[in-house]
């Protein structure tokens, strides 16, 4: 992001900050995208996804002073945004739970190449995903946190942010090649 985007964006915050409703709505018009697609890999569901988008939108404006500035508002916002999915996750009732003891095969040719695969086919199977191996996967491949960061989100063990990881991938494995071989 460059110094003038930058500097806009703490202008926006600044006046969004004192209230202002045009700066909080150019906010949301710049965020809320790239919130939503977080959201919708969390939760697979639009319109639970657009409830927790509204929801973490929200709670930023009415917390934006705890915004310190040290990372960026995207990067806070989307803590926010993952902090409201998991939070609906487990009003669900959704708990997640070890398992070490549960055989998973580590394929040999992990990062396998699947010609000509479509990603929409690849983030219609993530939407197939067990919730637990699904909110893992997505917040490890696709968020970038590393396995301890899961399980402090997740109050789980990092061991069980893995053996999910792993489960997701397999799973995700099985899918797509069922799916590739119906569609060739």
């Amino acid at each position: 992001m460059g110094k003038k985007s930058i500097e806009i964006h703490t202008k926006l915050i600044e006046a969004a900050r004192k209230g202002d409703q045009q700066s909080m709505y150019r906010l949301y018009k710049l965020y809320v995208q790239a919130m939503y697609n977080t959201c919708i890999r969390m939760v697979s569901n639009q319109y639970d996804a657009e409830d927790i988008i509204q929801e973490s939108f929200v709670k930023a404006f009415n917390n934006l002073d705890s915004f310190r500035g040290d990372s960026s508002f995207g990067s806070w916002l989307k803590r926010i945004v993952i902090n409201q999915s998991i939070t609906f996750l487990r009003s669900r009732k959704q708990e997640f739970t070890e398992i070490d003891n549960l055989q998973i095969v580590a394929d040999e040719n992990d990062e396998e190449n699947f010609p000509g695969i479509d990603p929409a086919m690849v983030h219609e199977s993530i939407k197939t995903l067990p919730e637990k191996a699904r909110v893992v996967l997505n917040l490890y491949l696709l968020e970038g946190y590393k396995h301890k960061e899961i399980a402090e989100i997740l109050n789980i063990s990092e061991s069980t942010s893995k053996s999910q990881y792993l489960r997701a991938k397999q799973l995700l494995r099985e899918e797509l090649k069922t799916k590739i071989r119906y569609e060739y």
